[in-house]
């Protein structure tokens, strides 16, 4: 079984180096999906409530011989329940959905700033904290501006942001930000969804250097990036290959050349996109 680094969280908790998303599965689908992953090594399961795919996920945890306090089991806020009391309710469906007594990560969904209750939201977080049925609170495609005023108005820096981050969107300021204020760095869509990164010549060749795949070398990238990618896969042998990327290490020129092309990116910018 492969082993997983983990990073300390600004809360003093860990979280794995490497975890596995779930997004567009069904229930059945998530369940067998992380049920296996767990028996190939991995340790933080990423959920959310928009996903429809909570209950699988918990089955999967429960199914699983694997310790409970080993897992990260990462859930999300959805925006139509943004808000105080409404994210207290959200979670207690959430947490039932899940089946589990707590949840390791909890995250605000999307920042919604013209819905502007996201402040809410995180007051409540740190009282699921403070409460113990949270381990560790962050948020979800936050700018810099939204997680200073988090800051601001509350003195809870988020421990995590999981944002759009792939070698066509690096992020490279957001992520300065993040190392310094103790913020992980989330890596969503890790493998550039829907793009033909893996196909690129450049990706291909430093594979072939390497002797692994492409996406085993994108996935290294955000790791040394100081990431955490959260691929999605239910097949065994792409979850095993996605584990396995903690045995060879890419040189400074492999990883400015995986960088180095047009900019672009793929999913909603966070200062307009809304999702309920």
């Amino acid at each position: 079984m492969i082993s997983i680094p983990t990073h300390t969280l600004n809360d003093g908790t860990t979280m794995p180096a490497l975890g596995l998303g779930t997004w567009p599965m069904d229930d059945t689908q998530a369940e067998q999906a992380v049920l296996g992953a767990l028996e190939t090594g991995y340790r933080l399961v990423d959920t959310a409530t928009n996903y429809e795919n909570e209950t699988g996920v918990g089955r999967g945890v429960a199914r699983s011989d694997v310790p409970r306090e080993e897992i990260v089991v990462t859930t999300k806020l959805p925006g139509r329940h943004h808000g105080y009391e409404e994210t207290l309710t959200s979670f207690e469906e959430s947490r039932a959905r899940l089946g589990l007594e707590y949840v390791d990560l909890y995250l605000i969904h999307w920042p919604l700033p013209r819905v502007d209750k996201y402040v809410d939201s995180w007051k409540a977080m740190i009282k699921l904290r403070a409460d113990g049925l949270v381990r560790s609170i962050g948020v979800s495609n936050f700018t810099q501006a939204h997680i200073e005023r988090l800051e601001k108005e509350t003195g809870v820096l988020p421990s995590v942001n999981q944002i759009e981050l792939h070698p066509f969107f690096p992020q490279d300021e957001l992520r300065a930000f993040h190392a310094a204020k103790g913020i992980v760095t989330e890596s969503w869509s890790p493998l550039g969804r829907g793009t033909t990164l893996l196909d690129d010549p450049v990706v291909v060749s430093v594979a072939e250097a390497q002797g692994v795949t492409p996406g085993q070398v994108v996935l290294r990238w955000h790791v040394q990036l100081g990431a955490v990618p959260i691929p999605k896969s239910a097949d065994p042998e792409r979850q095993r290959q996605n584990l396995d990327v903690f045995g060879f290490r890419l040189g400074p020129a492999q990883m400015r050349a995986i960088a180095d092309r047009t900019q672009r990116r793929m999913g909603g910018d966070p200062e307009v996109h809304e999702e309920f």
